[in-house]
């Protein structure tokens, strides 16, 4: 799971922020202690999806007070949705918002909602395409720089 945070983060922003920066965050976000801190928190679910016997990406949702910004009860969290680049393009991003959308309905929630920066066209057109639309905004750091992610949500319908 840390070799896939790392991959997929630095392949992701590594053309928009410095190193120093970029290697900051990446050792405070993805330490041992953080992740396993993580992984123990009952209010916070991880799915990892394979290409044949590979394993190509991960999901992390949160609901509940492990949510990283509080959007109501009726919310359930996408913190991480990361597929490796080689395996982007094989449908397994959907996947994994299908079972966010699983879990949402299990946990009985009627919105999922997530953050992705401003400039990642090519998550923004993912997410837009699956019936997410942009609900707000909230800044994030990188290191010292102040960037701008765009909260979008998606609303559930009773099955």
């Amino acid at each position: 799971m840390q070799k896939v945070s790392v991959e997929t983060f630095r392949d992701t922003f590594q053309d928009q922020n410095t190193e120093e920066d970029l290697y900051n965050y990446l050792e405070k976000a993805y330490n041992t202690e953080q992740l396993t801190s993580e992984l123990l928190n009952q209010q916070s679910e991880f799915y990892f999806v394979f290409n044949g016997n590979d394993l190509a990406g991960y999901l992390k949702i949160n609901i509940n007070e492990a949510q990283s910004e509080t959007n109501g009860e009726e919310a359930l969290e996408i913190e991480r949705i990361y597929v490796l680049p080689e395996f982007k393009g094989k449908g397994l991003g959907k996947i994994l918002i299908q079972q966010a959308v699983e879990r949402a309905q299990f946990h009985q929630k009627t919105n999922i909602w997530l953050g992705v920066w401003e400039h990642n066209q090519a998550a923004l057109a993912f997410y837009k395409k699956l019936g997410f639309v942009q609900t707000g905004a909230h800044s994030f750091f990188m290191g010292e720089d102040e960037q701008t992610d765009l909260i979008l949500t998606k609303k559930l319908t009773k099955e």
